[in-house]
């Protein structure tokens, strides 16, 4: 059966949905093809008329989870002062529901530690995407009157990742959440938004 240009995109779309919900919480290295496939209810055959390799299906599944990384940043901030919209996404990042969801959490924290060796083409998605997403930050700073927005943003961002990170790997509940709630109000002090709730 012959299906629509159509379809074939909205199937695509949704291997990479799938494949970048995996490389989240498994990494790119632990990533079947096979799985993904059958998780779509396709054949493995039919990945081929989708991507040229497994390569590929990673490169471009983390510009998607960038795209979406993008897309809760605008979330947090749309309709808001800098102020506040700024104090919402540090809050939303540094949060339990953010720690505990990896399958759907920020790229960056979910693949710093494989970038150094992942292939060159899905490095060069995760550096743009990195650096748009440090973009976006550097903008708000930048309205809230930051001299040296872009310098503070790329702090900002390295604050966030660390955090949720190490929040992430600690065993202990209650250490966890002191890791996120004391980063939370460093931060809050440091870009001086104590007057947001």
């Amino acid at each position: 059966m012959r299906y629509s240009e159509g379809h074939k995109q909205e199937t695509r779309k949704r291997l990479l949905k799938l494949a970048a919900d995996a490389i989240r919480s498994q990494g790119p290295d632990r990533i079947g093809v096979s799985k993904i496939m059958a998780e779509a209810g396709l054949t493995h055959g039919g990945f081929y008329a989708h991507f040229g390799s497994k390569d590929e299906l990673v490169a471009e599944a983390i510009s998607v989870m960038f795209d979406e990384s993008k897309a809760r940043l605008n979330q947090e901030i749309s309709g808001r002062s800098p102020a506040e919209g700024l104090w919402r996404y540090i809050r939303f990042y540094l949060s339990r529901k953010h720690r505990d969801a990896v399958a759907i959490g920020c790229p960056v924290a979910a693949l710093l530690a494989d970038a150094p060796r992942i292939p060159d083409a899905a490095r060069t998605n995760f550096s743009q995407g990195a650096a748009q997403l440090k973009g976006q930050l550097a903008d708000q700073l930048a309205m809230l009157g930051d001299a040296d927005a872009d310098a503070s943003a790329d702090s900002l961002l390295a604050a966030l990742v660390g955090a949720l990170m190490l929040a992430r790997a600690e065993p202990d509940p209650k250490r966890s959440d002191e890791i996120l709630m004391r980063s939370r109000m460093a931060l809050k002090n440091r870009f001086n938004l104590e007057s947001i709730e």
